[in-house]
């Protein structure tokens, strides 16, 4: 194992193995649990969490069974911890380059490559096989769905394709999709088109985002190797226009549900202010290409997304 951790530490550049020799000694290190939290990304997992609750309420309606709910949080957690873990073991060399990653335990080397194979193999497994022994079916093939193109399609294409946004932005939005067919499986009213528009939401809602991100780090993204659209993309008006038409496709969804019987008019008429909100940021970032601009584009997201949510449940669960 040591050999292993010194290996890896000489190939990486002089700047990021001084950093790995200097913080390796594990007794540096906050503590053990600190650093295996670390690997799941708790953050990104509890908005992941977040909108697998919000897919099960909408399709559960007014008789949820929070029994249910609690084993698909439990075993989505799981999942989602695990391929975290995963995609942090795949990418620890780029995450070394880099300067806002290359404190993260595996880079840093408080923890081994095998350690984190183990523990993130060993969550995704148990999330599956929890999943597989409580809730639907369906949920659990989504559940498992995620996690391999999460951590097996999304992060080895993002070293070699500036459109791994778009690739990556489908296993981010099946976590509502796998609450959805928790609460109804394959069967109910209104079943493959409300996990339809909930996968749609999520999807158009994630590139304005990452791109916004992947524009305020560009360099940072460059030194680590990963092939992000606005490096590739000098002049920002390749970035900016797919932004704005990502963010402009979530001005009908609202109206989609209406229409196929799922939502109403808060959903329908709210949706549309709050995408039409966050087309306007996107359409400031393209006018000009700032990094404040494109923090405004994050901001205005991070308010959008539970803002559509909220809306498209008070609507389905007191409204009608």
């Amino acid at each position: 194992m040591k050999a292993t951790l010194r290996a890896e530490t000489d190939s990486l550049p002089p700047m990021a193995a001084a950093t790995a020799s200097v913080v390796a000694p594990r007794t540096l290190a906050p503590s053990r649990c600190a650093d295996y939290l670390e690997l799941t990304k708790p953050r990104i997992a509890l908005m992941a969490l977040f909108t697998v609750a919000a897919g099960y309420l909408l399709a559960a309606g007014n008789q949820p069974d929070l029994r249910i709910l609690l084993h698909t949080l439990v075993g989505a957690g799981l999942v989602a911890a695990g391929g975290s873990a995963l995609n942090q073991l795949f990418e620890r060399k780029i995450d070394a380059r880099m300067r806002r990653t290359m404190k993260r335990p595996l880079p840093a080397g408080r923890i081994s490559p095998e350690e984190a194979a183990m523990f993130g193999s060993a969550l995704a497994g148990a999330g599956v096989a929890y999943l597989a022994a409580t809730v639907p079916l369906p949920a659990t093939i989504a559940a498992a769905l995620t996690f391999v193109l999460y951590a097996f399609v999304y992060t080895p294409l993002k070293t070699r394709t500036a459109w791994n946004t778009l690739v990556g932005a489908v296993p981010g939005a099946l976590p509502p999709v796998i609450g959805w067919y928790a609460a109804k499986g394959w069967s109910g009213a209104a079943g493959w088109e409300g996990a339809a528009i909930l996968f749609a939401i999520l999807f158009f809602w994630q590139i304005p985002h990452f791109l916004a991100i992947a524009w305020m780090y560009r360099r940072d993204y460059a030194d680590g190797g990963l092939i992000m659209l606005p490096g590739c993309d000098p002049s920002g008006r390749q970035t900016a226009g797919v932004m704005v038409l990502a963010a402009a496709a979530l001005i009908p969804l609202g109206f989609v549900a209406l229409a196929v019987g799922l939502g109403g008019w808060l959903f329908a008429l709210g949706g549309a202010g709050l995408s039409l909100l966050f087309t306007r940021r996107a359409v400031e970032f393209a006018r000009c290409r700032t990094d404040q601009n494109a923090r405004r584009v994050l901001l205005a997201s991070l308010l959008h997304l539970p803002g559509v949510l909220a809306l498209f449940m008070m609507d389905v669960l007191l409204v009608r």
